[in-house]
C-alpha cells in the first residue's frame, strides 16, 4: 500500500540553531584526523598538525589512575567544582610552578582546558561585550567568545614584534565595550614568550583601564633558551581580582586525552563557573582526577625529559625551515610549535596550479609531499603554517624535508 503523501508543511525554521551554526570545525583536528585517515589508507603521510606530545603519561600517574579504579569511592559523582584535594593539590603547583598564591577555592577542575576557556568566557561576557584577541591565536578561543555572545576585537601580531601586542596597540584596540583581553604566553601557535617587562606593562595598562584577563598558562613549563614563563597576576598582584589562570595537565604531562584542565581567579567568578559545569558536565571523570592529582603532585622529572627532547626538535625544525627558499621561520622560545611565514611561496607556480593563499598552499603540501600542516588562516593570519614539533625526531627530518623538497619546485 503506498505511503498517504505527507500534509505537514515543511517548517520554515532552521534545524540548527545560529549560535550552534556558527562554530567552525577544529582547524587542527580537523588536519590530524584528515592525516590520520591517509595514514590509515596506506599513504605514508606526516602529520605536524595536533598540538600533542607524542610520548606516553608517565608510568607513576598511569598507576594512580589503575589503582583508583578499584576504589569504590571513584565509582560515584563527586563535587562539580573538583575533588577537594585535587583543587587543593593545584593550588600548591600554581605557588611552587609561577609563585600565585591561591587558594583551594579559587581553582575549578574542568574537563580539559578547552572546557576552562569556554566556562572562563561565558562567565565573564555578556552579549555586546568586546575581548582583546591578539592574532595569532589558537583556533578555540573566538568560537568559545563568540559562544559567549561576545565579539572578539583582532589585535594583528607579526614576526617583527615576535607576535606579541604591544600596549599601544591593545589601547588603539580598546573602546568602551571592551571587558576581556586574553592572553597566551607562552602561545599556541607560535611559540613566543612574553618577556616580565611586556608582560608587567600589558598587566598594568588592564589595571589601568578596568579590563579582566583570562590568562592561558598551560604551556608554563615548555619554554628554551633561557625563556622565563611569566603569571600575569604574579607579575601585577594588582590584577589578581580581575585576572583568571587557564591551565591543566594535558601537554606539561603527556596526558592530552586524560581530559583534565582547570581555571583559577576570584572566587565569585569560579563559584559562578561551577553553577555552570554542575549543569553542563557535573564532575570531571574521578579516575582522571587521581590520575591529574598524582601528576600535579608528583616529581617534575619526567616533565624536564620531555622538554630536552623537545627543545632538541625544536632546533632541528628551525634548521630544516630556515633552509627552504622563500620560508621565514623565527625561532620559538616556547610550547612545541613553530610558525614560519610562506608568504613569499603565494602564487607562485607548484605542480600545475598557483595556490593563492595558505589554505592552498597546506593543501598542495599534503597532496604532493603526503605531509600536514595547519594553514595560517586558521590562527588569524594568512600566509604562514603551524608546524607542532612534537612528533619523533625521524618523522620531523622526513616530514620536513619532504616539504622542503615540494616547495623548491615553487617558481
Amino acid at each position: 500500500m503506498a505511503t498517504p503523501p505527507s500534509t505537514t508543511a515543511p517548517s520554515s525554521r532552521a534545524r540548527i540553531s545560529a549560535r550552534i551554526g556558527g562554530i567552525a570545525e577544529s582547524a587542527t583536528l580537523a588536519v590530524d584526523a584528515k592525516a590520520k585517515a591517509l595514514k590509515a589508507a596506506g599513504r605514508p603521510v606526516i602529520g605536524f598538525g595536533a598540538g600533542e606530545p607524542d610520548f606516553p603519561t608517565p608510568d607513576p600517574i598511569v598507576a594512580a589512575a589503575q589503582a583508583s579504579c578499584a576504589d569504590p569511592r571513584n565509582h560515584r559523582y563527586s563535587p562539580a567544582a573538583g575533588l577537594p584535594e585535587l583543587r587543593e593539590a593545584v593550588a600548591a603547583k600554581t605557588k611552587r610552578d609561577s609563585g600565585y598564591d591561591i587558594a583551594a577555592n579559587q581553582v575549578l577542575v574542568t574537563n580539559g582546558g578547552k572546557q576552562a576557556v569556554y566556562q572562563a568566557f561565558a562567565t565573564l561576557i555578556d552579549p555586546g561585550d568586546e575581548v582583546l584577541l591578539p592574532a595569532p591565536y589558537w583556533t578555540t578561543y573566538p568560537e568559545a567568545i563568540a559562544l559567549a555572545g561576545g565579539t572578539p576585537v583582532v589585535v594583528q601580531t607579526g614576526p617583527e614584534a615576535d607576535y606579541m601586542p604591544s600596549v599601544e596597540q591593545l589601547d588603539a584596540a580598546r573602546t568602551d565595550r571592551t571587558k576581556v583581553l586574553l592572553w597566551c604566553s607562552p602561545s599556541n601557535p607560535t611559540g613566543a614568550v612574553a618577556s616580565r617587562e611586556l608582560t608587567e606593562a600589558v598587566g598594568r595598562w588592564a589595571v589601568d583601564n578596568d579590563i579582566w584577563v583570562i590568562t592561558d598558562e598551560i604551556y608554563e613549563h615548555l619554554v628554551y633558551d633561557g625563556a622565563e614563563a611569566v603569571s600575569m597576576p604574579v607579575a601585577v598582584p594588582d590584577l589578581a581580582d580581575r585576572c583568571v589562570v587557564l591551565n591543566g595537565v594535558a601537554k606539561t604531562y603527556a596526558m592530552t586525552g586524560w581530559r583534565v584542565g582547570w581555571m583559577a581567579g576570584p572566587t565569585d567568578v569560579i563559584k559562578a563557573a561551577t553553577n555552570l559545569q554542575s549543569h553542563l558536565s557535573s564532575n570531571v571523570a574521578n579516575v582522571s582526577q587521581r590520575a591529574a592529582l598524582e601528576a600535579v603532585s608528583g616529581s617534575l622529572d619526567a616533565v624536564a625529559e620531555m622538554r630536552e627532547a623537545f627543545d632538541r626538535r625544536r632546533r632541528l625544525m628551525v634548521e630544516l625551515l630556515a633552509a627552504i627558499p622563500g620560508v621565514q621561520v623565527p625561532t620559538p622560545r616556547g610550547a612545541f610549535y613553530a610558525y614560519p611565514s610562506v608568504q613569499e611561496l603565494i602564487g607562485k607556480e607548484l605542480r600545475g596550479s598557483r595556490p593563492r593563499n595558505s589554505v592552498e598552499l597546506a593543501a598542495a603540501v599534503l597532496e604532493h609531499a603526503e605531509v600536514a600542516v595547519v594553514p595560517g588562516e586558521a590562527f588569524g593570519t594568512p600566509g604562514f603554517f603551524r608546524l607542532s614539533y612534537a612528533l619523533g625526531d625521524d618523522d620531523l627530518r622526513t616530514g620536513v624535508t619532504r616539504m622542503a623538497e615540494l616547495l623548491a619546485e615553487a617558481k
